[in-house]
């Protein structure tokens, strides 16, 4: 079975397109719906990479950077922000708070091939 990859995100539609994406190309993907299940999904599933949206109903993505880096055991998993904040400001936001990169919405599936290549290369 290919890399682990958890995607949180609470749009659907979002999450088809990654999905069939990631699984085309051998990726495991394992979604959750908002930040509180993706947290306890990381603990669970020990994905290689997370994608996650900042916003969420729950517990926003930069919070959960930034619980994912306190923890010792979670600390090393590389983390993409996929957000459709695109102010200025928005990707040093999510780099402060943990994220490895910043990619944003609509999603250019080019780029996340890249960065996914970059950050969990295949075996």
């Amino acid at each position: 079975m290919g890399k682990i990859v958890l995607y949180i995100e609470d749009n659907p539609d979002n999450v088809l397109l990654v999905q069939r994406a990631l699984e085309s190309r051998g990726y495991k993907f394992v979604w959750a719906p908002n930040g509180s299940t993706g947290l306890s999904k990381v603990e669970s599933e020990k994905p290689d990479l997370i994608l996650l949206d900042i916003n969420l109903p729950d517990i926003d993505g930069y919070e959960i950077a930034r619980r994912l880096r306190a923890s010792e055991a979670m600390r090393k998993i590389p983390i993409v922000a996929i957000t459709a904040n695109a102010l200025k400001g928005d990707a040093d936001k999510a780099l402060a708070a943990g994220c490895d990169v910043y990619i944003s919405k609509p999603i250019n599936l080019r780029e996340l091939w890249m960065q996914l290549a970059a950050l969990v290369p295949s075996n």
